[in-house]
């Protein structure tokens, strides 16, 4: 009977204390959602306001109505909005290609310096575009480039200045973060299995096929989905590259913004952004389930 009593006077003042705790933790991580939402929530719902807020040139009304997102998705903007979905989905699927045989060279590598000095460069080169990517392209592989004269580039057909030049200029950003990406993954994989294969005849390349390459597949899609989104929403690198000779999406907002093309479609851009929100969305949709689907094999 004592212990019952016990137990069950013991009972309120714990949910009491876990009540508590939740609290606390509510209040620590409310600081975290009003800096998200003045710094991300207010910045969507203009752009949400401007992109279905359309003037009369004529009287200078507004009202709310789709023909924005209706002009976004015609003529140069639609041709801009299919080139930065073509430009990302190719670059990320070499820089996927690419990133995973140097991340498993690096894991595999018996020297330790090796691998830090490789996972801090690619740390540093992930984050390093811009204008600064685009000169050192431009002064190595451009028309005049050191490489370019040297090598004879532009009689073989070279251009820096195009699409395949500018995917060359992404994979220098995104195959350092394909590696970051991976890397965790590849340690995941557990020498057991590598062992249990061969024990049962398999091959280096069946053991690739059936048990590492499956475990490792959302990893990689979700890694593709990364550098998809991190090409996506590239900029400057772009426009101090190719201005206006490659159509993207990033630069036809830039000069629907400042009127370069056409005056008077700042919401035609708001729109366009909207567009681009409404692809990284469906982009993150498929990118967390792949990364819960990998956490519960290689956890």
């Amino acid at each position: 009977m004592t212990t019952t009593l016990t137990r069950v006077d013991t009972a309120p003042a714990a949910a009491r204390k876990r009540r508590r705790r939740a609290l606390g933790g509510s209040l620590a991580v409310a600081p975290l959602l009003v800096f998200t939402a003045l710094a991300f929530g207010l910045p969507a719902l203009a752009m949400l306001d401007g992109a279905f807020t359309v003037k009369d040139p004529a009287t200078g009304a507004t009202s709310y109505s789709a023909d924005n997102l209706s002009a976004s998705l015609q003529g140069a903007y639609l041709t801009a909005l299919l080139g930065s979905v073509k430009l990302s989905a190719v670059s990320a699927a070499l820089g996927a290609l690419l990133g995973l045989p140097l991340a498993q060279a690096v894991v595999t590598s018996r020297f330790r310096a090796l691998r830090e000095a490789v996972l801090t460069a690619s740390g540093v080169l992930a984050n390093f575009g811009g204008v600064p990517l685009a000169f050192a392209f431009v002064a190595t592989l451009g028309n005049a480039g050191v490489l370019t004269r040297h090598l004879g580039l532009t009689d073989k057909g070279w251009d820096l200045y195009s699409f395949w030049g500018l995917v060359l200029v992404y994979l220098y950003f995104l195959i350092p973060l394909m590696v970051l990406t991976i890397t965790p993954a590849l340690d995941g994989l557990r020498s057991q299995w590598r062992e249990a294969a061969q024990n049962n005849g398999a091959t280096a390349v069946q053991y690739w096929r059936h048990v590492a390459l499956p475990v490792l597949l959302p990893t990689l899609l979700g890694g593709f989905v990364l550098l998809f989104g991190s090409a996506f929403a590239a900029y400057a690198t772009a426009a101090a590259m190719v201005g206006s000779s490659v159509p993207l999406v990033t630069l036809q907002i830039a000069d629907a913004l400042s009127g370069n093309v056409l005056v008077g479609q700042e919401n035609v851009a708001l729109a366009l952004s909207l567009d681009m929100v409404l692809v990284a969305g469906l982009v993150m949709a498929v990118y967390l389930p792949l990364q819960r689907r990998s956490a519960r094999w290689l956890a």
